[in-house]
């Protein structure tokens, strides 16, 4: 599926509104604002109009499909589907500095050319703002209540999201990772805030509440499966598709799925033991990640993690399923959550 054809109007309307939310309020904070909009992909580093890779806006996609599917006007939700984005977006500026990551989407990073200060504002900023923009709910229509159930649904994914974070980057200094801890990881920092933008949209356009959890919980379920995906393309990735290093996970030392699950398995002891011990040395060199991806088809991590995504996957349309909608935005709700599992990048 192109999801940059296919949901052409929905993708339009989502960038109008972020714009919008973004736009420089005085000339003296053009560069404050630039830096957001570079982030954004609107800017190169001149703060000159470009054309650049964005994203794939997913979240804001699935809040307005869900809005439509669910019966509502999907541009009542347009507040609520910028608010999810500008939260993503939030998240990643931080990520990058905590990270010490050096580029995003194939551009130097927002603190690697302003600096970890400007790249702390700016995160800060987006966060802000997506929460200015979430209060234009009401005068879209939407009723009070709704709008303000709204607001801690949004409050609530953004706690979670950050203790996703904290955990992630515990894990760094961790080899005892356990499958519970995995999970509970991925849900809190990957899932959530997928979840989060399913139950906004339905929220928008219902009182439902067992059409509403059902729409959060296909969300959570795929964003569970979506980030198990990452980890099997982490490690065995084709380069040249996912324009990341390949193996870069093991390189990194990434608590992924296959690691742990190599590693916490009781009839995996031995492997597990030398995975540590790889993982503890200063570099992982080329003989040495050799030597990781032995141990992990030894033991069967991939074919575990395939398994592991596919029966979220299965959870995901099951919920779906149960909402008992039936019509073009709940169909193009499942087709993009079928090509989001069957990609290579």
């Amino acid at each position: 599926m192109n999801i940059q054809t296919t949901f052409a109007r929905y993708l339009r309307a989502i960038e109008e509104e972020l714009k919008a939310a973004l736009e420089t309020p005085h000339e003296l904070l053009a560069p404050y604002y630039g830096m957001m909009h570079y982030h954004l992909g609107w800017v190169d580093e001149h703060f000159v109009a470009c054309e650049v890779h964005k994203g794939k806006r997913l979240r804001p996609l699935f809040c307005l499909l869900t809005c439509e599917a669910a019966g509502g006007d999907f541009s009542q939700a347009l507040p609520a589907a910028a608010a999810v984005e500008l939260v993503h977006n939030f998240s990643l500026v931080h990520d990058d500095i905590e990270d010490d990551s050096p580029t995003r989407r194939h551009r130097t990073t927002v603190w690697k050319l302003w600096g970890i200060p400007q790249g702390i504002n700016v995160g800060d900023g987006l966060f802000v703002q997506a929460y200015l923009a979430l209060s234009h709910l009401v005068e879209r229509g939407v009723p009070p209540t709704r709008a303000l159930a709204a607001q801690r649904t949004l409050v609530e994914a953004c706690l979670m999201l950050c203790e996703g974070q904290y955990l992630d980057m515990t894990f760094e200094t961790r080899l005892d990772v356990n499958l519970d801890e995995y999970l509970w990881m991925i849900r809190n920092k990957t899932a959530t805030l997928l979840a989060c933008s399913c139950q906004l949209g339905a929220m928008v356009a219902s009182d439902d509440s067992a059409l509403i959890a059902h729409y959060r919980h296909f969300a959570e379920n795929l964003g569970m499966a979506f980030q198990i995906q990452d980890d099997i393309l982490g490690i065995w990735g084709q380069e040249e598709v996912t324009g990341k290093s390949a193996v870069g996970d093991i390189r990194q030392r990434k608590k992924t799925l296959p690691f742990v699950y190599a590693v916490s398995v009781a009839d995996h002891a031995e492997a597990g033991q030398r995975l540590k011990e790889i993982y503890s040395q200063p570099v992982i060199d080329d003989r040495a990640v050799a030597e990781v991806l032995d141990i992990l088809a030894a033991v069967g991590a991939r074919e575990y993690a395939v398994e592991v995504k596919a029966e979220y996957h299965r959870l995901a349309l099951e919920e779906l399923e149960a909402t008992g909608v039936d019509n073009v935005a709940q169909a193009s709700l499942r087709g993009l959550a079928n090509s989001l599992l069957e990609r290579t990048s």
